[in-house]
């Protein structure tokens, strides 16, 4: 959500931005609208000034008999709050036509965010590790000898459709100690403080970090008017939904462990085989919530816990920043973390960290107090640390062994019970 005095004072600069991101000038539109609104607002409040003079005076031609005065009076009160309730009816219906355009309007891109139309323009900041070379050809997770029993897409098909999958036995422990592991890591090690919230949100929840009312068609909605949480960045930034908070309480950082639904909307045909694009997943989520001069640092941070995630399980990644035409509605800046899958001998998408400034807020009405002083907006962000079932592919893949086995990470023995090998059977041992 914008700032409509923003759009006032530099409207110019407003849409040179929006046009960064593909978009044609919108201030025309909304400033013609704002003042149409502002002019009906001003002529409510002149006639309400009018019926207050005219109702004063009723009182003096009744104290004074004059009974022809006092019928004209009343008569204008009667005119004049029917007008004043006409105009705020109107001014109200303006607003939330304004409110509406606003809504629609992704967030302006950082001068630093680079320009372009698709992934194709986004630039690589840094790159970890070094992808692992094998004396054979590298499978995908899902041909794998080690994971196909414990990788069901047929019984998850008959179950639920398809982009579903039954996860079993040694896979179904690996994907489970993969969460804790990072519920652990956050926790411990980086400072977030574990969440748990529902997966059910009310619709306002969906409009406060932007997935309403533009991109309800990737979400599921229930009958009794419930959405499904595509992330648990819906429930952990709404904590502070319509909240006034004090400044000792900043920064916030969450983190928590749930199911996410998506439709997939738009996907069809794309990765189709495996587990990479599923309509039911797991993902280990991150929020922060932050003073406005801490924001941008706080991106940076977010994208570090990510990347020590990976850093830990040993895995070669890279860091992109997206770019304009690339990035989400809702942020200023995004840092994708790419990691390495060789039975695709690509880097693919396993976390995406974004700071939103006060877009989200402003939609949420979420403010904190300066120094004790006047409320101001907080800022936002968001990010994976990681997606649950993302990491279970690279960790299959990337630990893949001649003889069908997989050798797991060092780093999830722990969670694993000192398991350390996946066997071409599908065992942990």
């Amino acid at each position: 959500m914008h700032d409509i005095r923003a759009i006032r004072e530099n409207p110019d600069a407003f849409d040179k931005a929006l046009s960064r991101r593909g978009l044609s000038p919108v201030t025309p539109e909304i400033l013609a609208l704002d003042e149409k609104r502002r002019a009906c607002i001003h002529t409510a409040e002149t006639a309400q000034a009018d019926q207050n003079a005219a109702s004063r005076e009723i009182g003096k031609a009744k104290a004074n008999g004059n009974e022809a005065e006092f019928l004209r009076l009343r008569t204008i009160v009667s005119a004049k709050k029917k007008e004043v309730n006409d105009l705020q009816s109107e001014a109200k219906l303006l607003d939330a036509l304004l409110q509406k355009r606003l809504a629609e309007l992704p967030n302006l891109p950082y001068d630093d965010t680079p320009d372009g139309t698709d992934e194709a323009d986004n630039v690589e900041l840094r790159t970890h590790g070094t992808p692992p070379e094998f004396d054979f050809q590298p499978l995908e997770h899902f041909e794998l000898p080690a994971v196909k029993q414990g990788m069901d897409f047929e019984t998850a098909a008959k179950l639920s459709g398809s982009r579903f999958v039954v996860l079993s036995a040694g896979v179904a422990r690996i994907h489970r100690a993969l969460a804790q592991f990072m519920l652990d890591t956050h926790t411990t090690e980086n400072g977030l403080t574990e969440t748990w919230t529902p997966v059910l949100v009310k619709e306002e929840m969906m409009y406060g970090t932007g997935q309403l009312p533009k991109f309800g068609e990737d979400s599921y909605q229930t009958r009794e008017g419930w959405w499904l949480v595509p992330t648990a960045e819906v429930t952990l930034t709404n904590i502070v939904n319509d909240t006034i908070i004090e400044e000792s309480y900043l920064p916030r950082r969450f983190v928590a462990h749930t199911q996410c639904f998506r439709s997939e909307a738009g996907s069809a045909g794309r990765d189709t085989s495996g587990m990479l694009r599923q309509h039911q997943f797991e993902k280990v989520e991150m929020v922060s919530i932050t003073k406005p001069e801490d924001s941008r640092a706080e991106l940076d941070r977010m994208t570090d816990c990510a990347e020590g995630i990976l850093r830990k399980l040993g895995l070669a990644f890279r860091t992109v920043v997206l770019c304009t035409g690339d990035m989400g509605a809702g942020a200023r800046r995004t840092h994708d973390i790419e990691v390495w899958l060789p039975g695709q001998n690509t880097y693919r998408e396993i976390s995406s960290c974004s700071v939103c400034d006060d877009y989200q807020a402003r939609r949420m009405n979420a403010r904190y107090r300066p120094g004790g002083g006047k409320p101001e907006f907080v800022h936002t962000l968001n990010g994976s640390g990681l997606a649950v079932g993302r990491t279970l592919i690279a960790v299959l893949e990337n630990g893949q062994q001649a003889d069908g086995s997989v050798k797991l990470p060092e780093a999830l023995h722990p969670w694993l019970g000192g398991k350390t090998t996946l066997t071409a059977e599908g065992q942990l041992v």
